[in-house]
């Protein structure tokens, strides 16, 4: 569960018009705070943005799945159901058990994933990677 300040900081966005993006962001913010914290590790940088953008599409903001093509087919789907779960109004409590198993397998991840060095070379690939314009 986001703690209340990305989510009060994600409204805000949406309140001022901001993209889906910038308001998903908060939630990735968050997750790599929670990484450096030692709450959990992350296997590769990439890991720690998918679960920061998971949790944003859980809590309600609007950032679509990513299009055929651009991703695989299991991170379309499980983005397509952290959507669906954000958009529906149920809200069903996660297994306790259930809860306890992710935890503890990302806790068994390592932290420097989450490094200025590694989020600038995340960022310089990523950056690579879109067109010029």
């Amino acid at each position: 569960m986001p703690e209340k300040k990305t989510l009060e900081r994600a409204r805000k966005a949406k309140r001022q018009g901001k993209a889906p993006t910038t308001q998903a962001g908060e939630f990735v913010r968050e997750e790599i705070e929670h990484v450096r914290e030692g709450k959990h590790g992350a296997r590769s940088t990439k890991q720690a943005i998918a679960i920061g953008l998971s949790k944003a599409r859980r809590a309600g903001v609007k950032l679509k799945p990513p299009a055929r093509g651009r991703t695989s087919r299991r991170t379309r789907q499980s983005a397509k159901r952290a959507y669906a779960a954000g958009q529906s109004h149920r809200r069903r409590k996660p297994s306790p058990r259930r809860s306890r198993a992710i935890v503890r397998a990302l806790k068994r991840e390592p932290r420097r994933t989450v490094s200025s060095k590694a989020l600038s070379r995340q960022a310089r690939r990523s950056a690579r990677r879109r067109t010029r314009s």
